[in-house]
């Protein structure tokens, strides 16, 4: 059974949430700060992790940056500022996704399964042939790692699939609708703006690294440069 860590301050949300998800055969931990939240991800290692937003000692931000620097653990945010400023700054910091309070707890869950079925997809694709050597790119779909000239990369879950993506075809121009099916369930509705802020932290971390980076093809999408520099 997979294991998912729900952090909130409200008591009577983490039981509404974790009452779902038992429901629906998951294990659950609970952490009701930021500061919690850390320790409890250290000692559980969770398959996920729904991180709600506003909440003391650390911020919902604050611990999704922090676990970004160690894990690649699946994050679902939740708040109830559900502007697309947030949203947007929250992908930014490293989440694989977003759901506005109030929620349904039917819909909580069926994205906590689409997150972890991504994940296991990326896990098991590709079990023959699953690196993927482009350029100085080297992309490990079975070890879940991505390095450029031996630095390996520090990527979410949703950063590799766009990578792999990318880099399985990097003659290609991959529009935005492509790339959402290469790393989104492809039931989902995913906007454009979400893709391009998973783009912009992706090219930042490409550069941090020292590779070429990804190219904007204005009006169509974007594609790998990937030639050795």
């Amino acid at each position: 059974m997979q294991t998912i860590l729900v952090v909130d301050d409200d008591p009577h949300i983490r039981e509404v949430v974790c009452f779902a998800l038992q429901q629906a055969g998951y294990n659950t931990q609970t952490a009701n700060d930021g500061v919690d939240a850390l320790a409890k991800h250290a000692r559980h290692n969770p398959d996920l992790i729904i991180l709600d937003i506003l909440m003391p000692e650390l911020d919902g931000l604050q611990v999704c940056r922090a676990l970004r620097e160690i894990s690649p653990v699946p994050i679902v945010l939740l708040s109830s500022r559900d502007e697309e400023v947030d949203r947007i700054m929250g992908l930014e910091m490293g989440a694989d996704d977003y759901v506005g309070k109030p929620f349904s707890p039917r819909e909580l869950v069926a994205r906590v399964k689409a997150n972890l079925r991504r994940t296991n997809e990326l896990d098991h694709s590709d079990e023959h042939h699953h690196v993927i050597t482009c350029g100085d790119f080297h992309i490990d779909t079975e070890t879940f790692q991505a390095s450029w000239q031996h630095t390996v990369l520090n990527l979410t879950q949703t950063e590799f699939a766009l990578l792999r993506t990318l880099a399985g075809r990097p003659e290609k121009v991959f529009s935005r609708d492509a790339l959402m099916q290469g790393a989104y369930d492809i039931r989902r509705v995913v906007s454009g703006r979400t893709i391009d802020s998973h783009i912009r932290r992706l090219r930042e971390k490409l550069t941090d690294a020292g590779a070429p980076g990804i190219a904007t093809v204005h009006g169509i999408g974007y594609r790998l440069l990937y030639q050795s520099v």
